[in-house]
Formats: C-alpha cells, structure tokens, sequence
C-alpha cells in the first residue's frame, strides 16, 4: 500500500507564481501547492488526442504504483469512460484533461504535467514533483522526500 506523504515547498509562493505563469487551472491546499499543473502544449496534445480518436472525452490517467528502479512509478493512460466522482480529480486546461486517483494525487501534488517531444519518443510527463527526491533517467522513476 502506498504510504501518505507530506512534505512543503520552500516556497509556497513560487508554486503559486509558477502556476499563474503558466496559466493553467491550479487548486492550491494550506502548504501552498497546487494540486496540478497542466502546461498549454500538454493540454494541447491531449485535445488534440482526443479529437483524432473521436473521444472527446477523453482524458489522461495519471496514476504512481509501486515499482520502477527508484521505489514508485508513473503510469498513464488515456480513458474514455467518466472519472469516478468519489475517487478521482479532474484537472482540466484549455480542454486537455487529467484525472488523477485520491491517492495518487499526494504522491504528485504540487507537480507538473507537460508533454515532451524528442527525437526518439513523444509523451506525456511529470516534472518539478516537489515530493520526489530523485528519478531514474527516463523519467518514469521517482523516490519520495523524507
């Protein structure tokens, strides 16, 4: 089972101007965090998912599991179905859509999801997770803050 964490921003105020910056829609706790960020091009990538698949809507999972080579992993996916009121948040930016489970959302609160293009592979990642202390080199990988 995963464990709960709780960690703070040295700045709080940074994650907010962060958030303003880019613009996107944020819902900020006590410690100061965000929720989630969604960046304008990973919005954008995710409509225009949806609009090639005929799904408008559709929505980016983003879940952490256990795993990886640095303890926790995460794992996206793109649904179609309804998010589940009870257990998921939706966070929605020029259209693009992410759900995130309740549980998930403490491993990843605070970060940001974007979308990255390389020479090799396109996709979907999280970045500035203030709850991760590091990460493997692809990315997928993280192991929390004490």
């Amino acid at each position: 089972m995963l464990q709960r964490v709780v960690s703070r921003m040295r700045s709080a105020g940074a994650a907010q101007q962060i958030a303003r910056s880019i613009g996107s829609v944020a819902v900020t706790r006590d410690d100061g965090l965000p929720d989630l960020i969604i960046t304008p091009l990973a919005a954008k990538k995710l409509v225009e998912a949806a609009q090639k698949q005929h799904e408008p809507q559709l929505m980016l999972r983003l879940a952490v599991e256990g795993g990886g080579c640095s303890g926790f992993q995460y794992v996206y996916e793109f649904q179609k179905d309804a998010a589940d009121a009870e257990d998921d948040v939706v966070f929605e930016k020029d259209g693009g859509r992410v759900v995130v489970d309740k549980e998930s959302l403490e491993f990843v609160r605070g970060s940001t999801v974007d979308y990255e293009q390389e020479l090799i592979r396109s996709s979907f990642v999280v970045i500035n997770n203030p709850r991760a202390v590091s990460g493997c080199g692809c990315g997928t990988s993280f192991d929390l803050k004490d």
